[in-house]
C-alpha cells in the first residue's frame, strides 16, 4: 500500500485549500477561519491513526473534523462579515454590496442548506463528493443546492430591489450561480 493510501495527510496543500475554503464559507474569511483550519489539522495530526480509508476519503474525514471544530466555536456565517480592504480594477462598491448581500442571505439558510453550500462552493467539492460526505444521492444534492441558491437569489433580489447587471449578481468568483 502506498503512502497516499495510508496517510490521510499525504497531500496537505490541496487538503488545506479545501478545508480552509469550507471553514471560511461557514465562518467568514479571516483570522478566525485560519485558526479553525489550523485546529482541524492539529486534530488530524493527533488522531491520524484513527483514519480508516474504508470509511471515506481523507477530505471527507477532515471536513467532518472541520464541522465539529466550527460547531465547537459556535460559528456560522455572520451578517457583519468584513470585506477585505484590497484595491482591484473592478467596482469595489458593487462587489462589497454583492458580497455582503450574498453572505447575509447564506447565513439565513437552514443548517442543512448552509452545509451544502459550504461543501459545494467553500470546499469546492462536486455534487457527488458532497453526496458521499452527507450520505445523499448526487441528484438530491443538486436539487437541494438549486433550491437553496434560488432562495438566495430571490432574497438578494427582494432586498436589493430590481437586479441590475452589475449589482447583486450571484454569478461571480464566489462560484454561486
Amino acid at each position: 500500500m502506498n503512502a497516499l493510501a495510508t496517510d490521510p495527510l499525504a497531500n496537505p496543500r490541496l487538503l488545506i485549500e479545501h478545508v480552509y475554503g469550507y471553514v471560511a464559507y461557514r465562518m467568514g474569511d479571516g483570522p478566525e477561519a485560519e485558526d479553525v483550519t489550523s485546529e482541524v489539522f492539529e486534530r488530524a495530526l493527533r488522531y491520524r491513526t484513527s483514519y480508516d480509508p474504508a470509511k471515506g476519503r481523507p477530505l471527507s474525514w477532515l471536513l467532518g473534523i472541520a464541522a465539529r471544530c466550527i460547531q465547537h466555536h459556535g460559528a456560522s456565517i455572520s451578517s457583519d462579515h468584513e470585506v477585505p480592504d484590497v484595491a482591484d480594477d473592478f467596482d469595489l462598491e458593487s462587489d462589497a454590496i454583492r458580497r455582503i448581500s450574498v453572505t447575509t442571505m447564506v447565513s439565513k439558510l437552514d443548517d442543512r442548506d448552509r452545509e451544502l453550500v459550504a461543501l459545494r462552493y467553500g470546499a469546492d467539492l462536486t455534487a457527488r463528493q458532497v453526496g458521499e460526505i452527507l450520505g445523499m444521492k448526487t441528484n438530491a444534492v443538486q436539487v437541494a443546492l438549486h433550491r437553496a441558491l434560488e432562495r438566495i437569489r430571490r432574497d438578494v433580489t427582494r432586498d436589493g430591489g430590481e437586479r441590475r447587471p452589475h449589482e447583486h449578481r450571484l454569478q461571480t468568483s464566489s462560484g454561486l450561480s
